[in-house]
């Protein structure tokens, strides 16, 4: 919806780029729909969906919106639950980036750490509320309640103040691959 919006906020400045952006948003929902059978899904095709929603993005925000990887190779082929990063990823745009308008940094960091994955979401926004926890919105709650399902105790996902300011959200889980050493996906558990 928030992509919506933006294309119809552009169609008046910039017919061409609200095209680009409805072009990006069908192919985004088409791998939604042709990917709901898989729970879990290589990092790599998470992250190569996640770069095709932030090319939207990057359409609305320009040079506002700035993204740095930090991907370990080893992790690619790790399984992740489907579509995990998105919602966090728009929270950080819509609560970190949004509000400002000093350019926005988003850093995607995975790495791999004796037997999890990490998965970490930086911004340079705000960071947490002073004295308080941050009021969670759907994409969070459906997002810690998809991690529950799937991992039960064995996962975290936690909200950090970055200590460059912003807010860090972290997601911890089981690192699991095949017997082929590719990532499991999914759908035989």
């Amino acid at each position: 919806f928030n992509t919506l919006n933006s294309i119809s906020s552009l169609m008046h400045k910039d017919v061409e780029a609200a095209d680009r952006m409805i072009v990006r948003l069908s192919e985004l929902l088409r791998y939604t729909l042709e990917s709901t059978e898989a729970q879990e899904v290589p990092l790599r095709q998470e992250l190569d969906f996640l770069d095709r929603y932030l090319e939207l993005q990057q359409a609305r925000f320009g040079e506002r919106l700035v993204v740095h990887h930090e991907i370990a190779p080893e992790t690619l082929e790790a399984s992740v639950p489907n579509l995990v990063l998105q919602p966090i990823v728009e929270n950080a745009i819509q609560h970190g980036i949004e509000p400002h308008s000093r350019t926005g940094h988003i850093v995607l960091r995975t790495k791999r750490c004796a037997d999890r994955l990490e998965l970490e979401v930086e911004d340079n926004g705000g960071g947490l509320p002073k004295g308080g926890r941050l009021r969670e919105g759907v994409g969070l709650s459906n997002t810690r309640a998809r991690l529950l399902q799937l991992y039960g105790p064995a996962q975290l996902l936690d909200l950090i103040d970055s200590s460059a300011g912003g807010l860090v959200v972290r997601v911890s889980i089981p690192w699991q691959v095949d017997a082929t050493g590719k990532a499991a996906s999914g759908t035989e558990k």
